[in-house]
C-alpha cells in the first residue's frame, strides 16, 4: 500500500510532497458530481424500479450534501436536490417503461408506490412524493428525501461498504486539505524561518491545525500590519521558542496564541495611538 511521502532538501530549502495515487482523483477535483450509494442497500432491494428510482435519489441528495455548506448553491437549488421533481414522460424513460402501465393508476402502484415502500424498509432514505397536475392530467412527480437519522449509527454503517468509502473518502478530503496547506505560503514562510521542520510537514494533523487555527490569524495579521510585521513576528518566535518535541508541545497551538498575541497588542497599541 503506497504512502504520502515527504523529502525535504536543506540546501535549497525545497519540499517534495508525494501523494498516494489513491488520492489522485479529489486532487484534480473529479469527484464533484460522483454519485455514491450504499451497496448494502441495493442488495436489499428487490425490485428494478426501486433500484432505479433508489440511485436517481441519491445522485439528488449527494448533491445536496455536497453543496450544503458552500456559498455557490441557492437555498432554492439546495431544496431542490432534497425534493427533485420529474416529469412524467421523463420518469418513464428513466425506468424504462414508456410502453408499459398506460394507465396512470398502475404505473403509480408499480413503478412509484411499491418502490418506495422497499426503498423506505430498507435503505437510509425515507421518501414521500406528491403528484403535481397540469391542467386536469397529471403532469410531474416532486419527492421529498429525508436521509435517515441512524445512518451515523456506527452499527448500522458496519457491515456496510459505501458507509466504510465515505469514510474514506472523508480522509482523501483530509489528504487534499493537507496538500493545499502545505502549498501555502506561510508553510514556506515558516519553514524559512525555521520554525517548522521536516517532521512537521510530514505530519498531516499538525498541516491541518495550522491551516485551520493559525494562517487565518496570518491573513488577518497581513492585511492588518503588513508583510514585514509578520516576518518580524516570526523571527521573534523563532529566537523565544524553546526546543519541542512532539510530546512536549502542540506547534499548532503554540503558533496559533503567539500570533494572536502579537496582532492584539499591536492592534491594541494602534487604537491608543489613534
Amino acid at each position: 500500500m503506497q504512502q504520502n511521502h515527504v523529502e525535504w532538501n536543506d540546501y535549497n530549502d525545497k519540499v517534495l510532497i508525494r501523494f498516494d495515487q489513491a488520492i489522485m482523483p479529489y486532487l484534480i477535483d473529479l469527484k464533484n458530481n460522483f454519485t455514491q450509494y450504499a451497496i448494502s442497500d441495493i442488495m436489499e432491494l428487490n425490485s428494478k424500479y426501486s433500484i432505479i428510482l433508489y440511485k436517481w435519489f441519491s445522485m439528488s441528495y449527494n448533491q445536496f450534501e455536497h453543496y450544503q455548506y458552500k456559498p455557490n448553491r441557492t437555498k432554492k437549488q439546495l431544496e431542490d436536490y432534497k425534493s427533485p421533481r420529474i416529469i412524467i414522460s421523463d420518469l418513464r424513460e428513466l425506468t424504462d417503461t414508456v410502453d408499459d402501465y398506460s394507465r396512470f393508476d398502475n404505473f403509480e402502484k408499480r413503478v412509484i408506490k411499491d418502490a418506495i415502500k422497499e426503498i423506505n424498509s430498507f435503505t437510509h432514505f425515507n421518501v414521500e412524493y406528491e403528484k403535481i397536475k397540469k391542467g386536469r392530467s397529471i403532469d410531474s412527480i416532486q419527492f421529498h428525501i429525508v436521509k435517515k437519522a441512524n445512518w451515523k449509527d456506527e452499527n448500522y454503517k458496519r457491515n456496510d461498504v459505501q458507509a466504510q468509502l465515505t469514510e474514506e473518502q472523508k480522509q482523501a478530503q483530509n489528504q487534499v486539505n493537507y496538500a493545499v496547506a502545505v502549498a501555502n505560503p506561510f508553510t514556506m514562510k515558516l519553514i524559512n524561518s525555521s520554525l517548522l521542520y521536516a517532521t512537521d510537514i510530514a505530519n498531516q494533523d499538525t498541516i491541518l491545525e495550522l491551516a485551520e487555527s493559525v494562517y487565518p490569524v496570518y491573513d488577518k495579521l497581513v492585511k492588518e500590519l503588513g508583510e514585514d510585521a509578520l516576518a518580524t513576528h516570526m523571527d521573534y518566535v523563532r529566537r523565544k521558542m524553546v526546543d519541542y518535541s512532539n510530546e512536549k508541545k502542540n506547534i499548532a497551538k503554540y503558533l496559533s496564541i503567539a500570533a494572536k498575541q502579537y496582532l492584539n497588542s499591536r492592534l491594541s497599541k494602534q487604537q491608543m495611538k489613534e
